[in-house]
């Protein structure tokens, strides 16, 4: 009953306009509509119970958007299994889910690189975008010293070969690693730039079919005049 109690406690919160935009982006029933700042109530609550992180498996099992996202805010990271992490990857149908839930989750573990490594080679867009994506919220909250220079240098040089002719989820995922390691990391700064001004603009559709265009070589330099480089 733990589940069904705490879809009773959630579902009166949802708001249609917030549903209605989760949709716009690829979300499908079922889904409630609840917004994050209402969403963390809930997840410091259930955070102080035993059975947490089955509650958590529990919840994303449901497809339920609202309660998968839930999920991803109360499970513990270095508690998952790589075989759990491969399944919330294999439920993950849209980018919202695999890269906002599932590859945040993955970038706390220490099996992150292992597993998002796997993705990567994949072929598939979905988990292909969470991969990088994995590796971009490391980089984004890690120091450098927590990185092999050699493999970072090695996946920037793959995705300056094929970044335009990924999947389009994987294409943005691709550029924004490339931004990620031009600002974050400093030992490979000048070369991301380099790599950046090499792929020039690329282009990406968003859920509604309109074409979106980013430059990382616009955007590491931006940073750069606001002299927010490094961790």
């Amino acid at each position: 009953m733990r589940i069904e109690a705490i879809i009773s406690e959630i579902e009166p919160l949802g708001s249609p306009r917030t549903k209605k935009c989760y949709m716009s982006e690829g979300a499908v029933e079922p889904l409630f509509g609840m917004t994050i700042k209402a969403l963390k109530p809930i997840a410091k609550k259930l955070m102080t119970r035993e059975d947490c992180q089955q509650v958590a498996y529990d919840l994303f099992d449901t497809g339920n958007y609202d309660l998968m996202y839930l999920a991803g805010m109360i499970v513990n990271p270095d508690e998952m299994s790589e075989a759990k992490y491969h399944d919330w990857i294999s439920k993950s149908y849209f980018y919202m889910i695999s890269d906002f839930i599932v590859s945040i989750c993955l970038s706390e573990a220490s099996m992150a690189e292992a597993v998002s490594d796997q993705w990567i080679q994949s072929g598939v867009d979905v988990r292909m975008s969470a991969g990088y994506l994995t590796y971009c919220w490391r980089l984004a909250s890690l120091k450098d010293t927590f990185f092999s220079k050699e493999k970072l240098e090695s996946i920037l040089s793959v995705i300056e070969k094929r970044i335009h002719t990924q999947p389009n989820r994987t294409r943005y995922a691709m550029y924004y690693f490339v931004y990620n390691v031009g600002v974050s990391f400093l030992p490979l700064h000048k070369e991301a730039l380099e790599i950046a001004k090499s792929i020039g603009t690329i282009t990406v559709f968003d859920a509604k079919g309109q074409e979106q265009s980013y430059h990382a070589q616009a955007a590491i330099e931006k940073e750069v005049d606001r002299g927010r480089l490094g961790f």
